[in-house]
């Protein structure tokens, strides 16, 4: 982002942390369709299909998922026969009401309607439609056929950090609010149940939802009087293990491949992330006041908390979305974060860090300071 500070070898500017915040995230909204609980989608569908031996049972049952949300309920409708092209057909259905429920709520939070907007963002990775779902939910909110927008595609489940920070920066080049939308659909992806322990834990974790977040021009006598000022994002990529968490388009849907060396190698990454966007903007790791961590899964959590030295409870907002609406993909930072605001208001001027990861293998942070 260009909110970054320049090394100190090169000048003299003040970091980033010490000047005026260029954009400040104003509202949010969540919207998601009917749940169930994870022994009912067991008992229901899973179970029946996977043969219902005890280690699938374990692996189902222990992803740390009290209860999740499918626009395409299995227990009812078993679409896993279905073609891709069935499926694609299904998504703008399903994804569409709740992109513009989640939307609403977020410009009414920040007290914005459509037509105040100069960007609207949408962010997905579990369907394509062309005209695509930026354009339909444009229309739906009635926004004016002027605004500019940007479609984020089958980045995974980091992907609402990266589009955080293009709105960002785009808020702070023209000076007008923007809307920034994810929404998930993964129960569209549903693959015949068997006893293949990556399809366990794919069926296992992922839930449907989305989120929404306004961007408004911030640091000014005409600001927002509150909100979160977004501050610097950093990321890295570790290539050499992209093939550990995959999204393969098939004829039957989209297949998630999820290997269990994750954890390990976010533990190589997690901690120097984290010290470079801290550090370069004068803080560390003691100054972060709330931590926004993306719950890919029980062990994601555990790696991240033993790599970063975290205190008990300081990842109690990830666990709580984990356990009552599952992985939502991209959608989910963005939830954890208002989980984080509504569980501890915080104070003018404390620090938080949102962290997501997902394919390549890439890690994502945000830099965030209440105001």
């Amino acid at each position: 982002m260009s909110t970054a500070a320049p090394s100190p070898a090169v000048g003299v500017a003040a970091p980033a942390w010490e000047r005026p915040a260029p954009a400040v995230v104003t509202g949010s909204g969540q919207a998601f369709p009917a749940g169930r609980s994870q022994q009912e989608y067991w008992d229901g569908f899973y179970g029946p299909r996977a043969g219902d031996n005890r280690w699938t049972r374990a692996v189902f049952l222990g992803a740390g998922c009290g209860r999740r949300h499918t626009a395409v309920d299995p227990t009812v409708e078993d679409i896993s026969g279905w073609s891709t092209g069935e499926r694609m057909a299904r998504y703008l259905a399903e994804a569409l009401p709740l992109a513009a429920a989640a939307a609403g709520d977020a410009l009414d939070g920040a007290g914005l309607a459509a037509g105040d907007l100069g960007l609207l963002a949408v962010v997905s990775c579990t369907g394509y439609t062309t005209p695509g779902l930026d354009i339909r939910l444009a229309e739906l909110l009635g926004a004016d056929p002027s605004l500019q927008r940007l479609l984020i595609g089958h980045m995974g489940c980091y992907a609402a950090l990266p589009g955080l920070g293009a709105v960002s920066d785009a808020v702070v080049a023209r000076g007008r609010p923007a809307l920034l939308v994810c929404v998930e659909v993964a129960s569209l992806h549903v693959q015949p149940p068997s006893a293949d322990m990556e399809q366990t834990v794919a069926h296992a974790l992922f839930s449907d939802g989305a989120a929404a977040v306004v961007v408004e021009p911030g640091g000014g006598a005409g600001g927002p009087a509150s909100g979160l000022e977004v501050i610097d994002v950093v990321a890295r990529t570790d290539v050499a293990t992209a093939d550990h968490m995959r999204w393969d388009i098939t004829d039957l849907g989209f297949r998630m491949g999820l290997s269990r060396r994750v954890p390990d190698v976010l533990a190589r990454h997690v901690g120097p992330l984290v010290d470079d966007l801290l550090v370069r903007n004068g803080l560390g790791r003691g100054d972060v006041d709330g931590w926004a961590v993306h719950p890919g899964g029980p062990r994601i959590l555990d790696v991240v908390e033993e790599q970063l030295g975290l205190g008990p409870g300081a990842l109690d907002p990830s666990r709580r979305v984990l356990a009552e609406h599952g992985n939502c993909s991209s959608a989910t930072v963005l939830v954890v974060l208002e989980e984080l605001r509504r569980a501890a208001p915080l104070a003018p001027g404390e620090a938080v860090v949102a962290l997501a990861f997902g394919p390549g293998l890439t890690l994502y942070g945000v830099l965030l300071k209440a105001v």
